[in-house]
């Protein structure tokens, strides 16, 4: 596909960067030349300098042979306007622009079949905060991903030294799972993917990923024994987007807190919570922290833009007696630093960002894309047509279908309900297939498969 990436920022950066290692033809926009120019290094792209809401900037971007137009830019307004210009001007490729601010999205007819022209509105901070939510509503786990509306989730845990499934066969763990419905897909060692199928032993500390129906998926990780206490006291260190999204989904059923360094941020945003705390202050200040009893604190998230003050704040709170301590980090390279800090888990924004966006530059007819083990690992939930010729899974059942070893068939969903998966289960036409794959090159063997006639 030919890209137009509007903003060179931390997301444009990661977006420029995944989707040109997948032979696609990228071209960035942004009027920061160093900028340009350090991403130019490291990647094999075209870029422009310039204002990326102005017309002669995008003509001579390409605009009009563009497939696909990404709007990064760091402020919204000018994502909304470039998106508004194009469908004004040119041929409208497809457009997708990122919103930030809470004020814009709480407005669904802003961006409605008569609101501003965007085909698809993503917004990073949202998708960051309800994948902390999901953590904290399933604590013990690592990573939850939703598919198919919600119906399906894949997740995993770590098989404690001591735990139920350390020791075990996949095999012998039929009896915990529904049958056919409830799937283990991967296993990883000291974060190296081992081989799953039936004989495959699960060893203390493996990362263990399962595919399950929504609702199973709380009495499973009890009957595994991964489920842990309930997380009802929380301090949340950083007030911008991301807190503040976090605080109005949890201050109903949790006591939480928000510490903000920015005074002006700080009154604000405590206007703007109903029962929050706010805290003007340093997060990674120890007195207030011990003040603020963080040795009686469940979870503390890190969630400022520093990716230094989220690793110190979280490890000291862990070293104070913080249960558990979730920092986000916006540069890969420094999760490198969290063995030894005692902070549980990590969350990669620009991971989450790049999925929402990944579903839309597939070439099958793709519903959900999920990046997973720092976007090395991808699931996918593709719709089965029988357009696709000799390719088309329909009519085929499963143990007829040569899927690339590598892809490994997680769920299944029929007409809203998931249904189990044998050797001799029959694809239909409409029917949403999750997959998991450890390497991303195998993706265009999915897309063969699930393209429709349309597509």
């Amino acid at each position: 596909m030919k890209i137009l990436i509007l903003g060179a920022g931390k997301t444009g950066t990661s977006v420029a960067e995944a989707l040109a290692g997948e032979d696609n033809e990228i071209v960035v926009v942004d009027d920061n030349a160093p900028r340009l120019d350090a991403l130019k290094e490291r990647v094999n792209i075209r870029t422009v300098i310039g204002n990326a809401a102005h017309p002669h900037v995008l003509e001579q971007a390409g605009v009009n042979q563009a497939d696909l137009v990404i709007a990064v830019t760091d402020r919204d307004e000018t994502n909304m306007l470039a998106c508004t210009i194009i469908n004004k001007l040119y041929n409208r490729p497809k457009t997708i622009a990122r919103i930030r601010a809470i004020d814009y999205m709480k407005n669904p007819k802003l961006f409605g079949p008569n609101g501003i022209p965007i085909d698809i509105v993503i917004s990073p901070e949202q998708s960051v905060m309800e994948s902390i939510r999901n953590l904290i509503e399933l604590p013990g786990v690592l990573h939850i991903s939703d598919f198919a509306n919600g119906l399906v989730r894949l997740f995993s845990v770590k098989a404690a030294a001591d735990g139920f499934l350390t020791g075990k066969k996949i095999k012998t763990l039929k009896g915990r799972l529904t049958e056919g419905k409830i799937r283990v897909v991967a296993i990883f060692r000291d974060g190296i993917a081992q081989p799953t199928n039936g004989e495959s032993e699960i060893a203390a500390d493996d990362e263990v990923f399962f595919f399950a129906p929504r609702r199973e998926v709380r009495r499973l990780l009890k009957d595994l024994g991964c489920l842990e206490k309930p997380l009802k006291r929380i301090i949340i260190a950083g007030g911008g987007h991301i807190g503040k999204r976090l605080a109005l989904a949890l201050e109903k059923d949790h006591y939480v807190k928000i510490i903000e360094r920015d005074p002006k941020r700080a009154r604000k945003i405590a206007n703007e919570l109903g029962r929050t705390i706010v805290l003007q202050g340093d997060c990674g200040d120890e007195t207030l922290l011990l003040e603020e009893s963080i040795d009686k604190t469940d979870l503390f998230c890190a969630l400022t833009d520093s990716d230094g003050e989220n690793i110190i704040s979280a490890a000291l709170a862990k070293a104070h007696g913080a249960r558990k301590a979730i920092c986000i980090l916006n540069h890969l390279c420094y999760d490198k630093l969290l063995p030894g800090t005692g902070i549980d888990l990590a969350v990669l924004p620009y991971v989450e960002t790049l999925g929402g966006i990944l579903k839309h530059v597939r070439q099958g007819d793709v519903a959900q894309v999920s990046l997973l083990r720092n976007g090395t690992a991808e699931a996918i939930e593709a719709v089965a047509h029988r357009g696709n010729g000799e390719n088309s899974v329909v009519g085929r059942k499963v143990d007829t279908v040569q899927l690339p070893e590598g892809i490994i068939l997680g769920a299944l969903i029929r007409d809203n309900e998931a249904i189990s998966i044998h050797h001799d289960t029959v694809f239909e036409e409409g029917d949403h297939v999750v997959m998991f794959t450890l390497d991303k090159k195998l993706v265009p063997k999915i897309e063969e498969r699930f393209k429709s006639l349309n597509l």
